[in-house]
């Protein structure tokens, strides 16, 4: 499998200035999440094998994340393999296993370099143990880098995240150390597998498909979404700055109404905030 590492070319001077120019024409996301699909249907097109596009799909992982780190976006999360996944063909299957060691092995030392934290949720004691090994490994490396926060969704669907925050609730409750009355949002939320990453700002998914697979049911109650026609090996960053160009002319109300906004980024003004 051919990878290429991050930071494979210096940045030349456009691009550098096109993230000049986003990060000034409005708000950056401060947590991106991307649905990574696409990538059977892409290699099917060139009578390649699935596990053909699982393998191209690696360079467009490694140049998001390099576009997200330049810009100072501080979390990514992407969606790698959900629990439904596990019901491929287990050819398939193995091969997206093993696809994650080498990366996990090739890229770790990069991280560091770059200040990369790398982070994972789902139930990742269904991984085989050599990839659980090298995926804790990765992560214990990383642990005190800053510059970005990236998070694999491994194993990963919303509606288990629920059900396992449901479960540790009704333990709280029989043990008698909440009530039912003390359920609520700031609850739920604190017992999710992201309790310490924020709700993504921007969700991304490629290959033109209208849904959001079981990924971050919870989290992405109020996420832009941008759908990219792009298969997933065929994104890069100039598909990432048309989501971002796309999310800073949206309004984000949180259920509000625009007037309610203008009063508000009025008042934050007069505070000097």
């Amino acid at each position: 499998m051919k990878t290429v590492s991050l930071n494979r070319k210096k940045q030349t001077e456009k691009d550098a200035q096109r993230q000049v120019e986003l990060r000034e024409s409005g708000r950056v996301p401060n947590h991106i999440a991307i649905i990574m699909d696409g990538n059977g249907r892409w290699a099917k097109e060139r009578g390649n094998m699935r596990v053909f596009g699982h393998q191209a799909g690696v360079d467009s992982v490694r140049d998001t994340v390099e576009a997200c780190a330049q810009m100072g976006i501080p979390h990514l999360t992407l969606f790698a393999f959900s629990t439904e996944n596990w019901m491929r063909p287990a050819s398939e299957v193995n091969a997206l296993m093993q696809l994650l060691i080498q990366s996990l092995r090739k890229e770790t030392r990069k991280l560091v370099e770059n200040d990369i934290k790398l982070v994972a949720v789902g139930q990742l004691e269904r991984l085989p143990d050599k990839c659980h090994r090298e995926l804790l490994e990765a992560i214990e490396i990383t642990k005190d880098n800053k510059r970005l926060q990236v998070c694999l969704a491994l194993s990963y669907s919303g509606r288990w995240d629920l059900a396992q925050a449901a479960r540790k609730i009704s333990e709280m409750v029989i043990n008698g150390e909440v009530g039912p009355e003390d359920v609520n949002e700031e609850l739920v939320q604190s017992l999710l597998t992201t309790n310490s990453i924020p709700d993504p700002d921007l969700l991304i998914r490629t290959g033109g498909e209208f849904r959001l697979s079981n990924f971050l049911l919870w989290q992405a109650a109020y996420s832009e979404l941008y759908i990219s026609k792009k298969y997933w090996p065929d994104f890069r960053r100039d598909e990432l700055y048309k989501s971002i160009e796309s999310y800073q002319k949206r309004e984000r109300r949180f259920g509000k109404i625009s007037e309610q906004l203008e009063k508000k980024d009025m008042r934050q003004v007069s505070a000097g905030v």
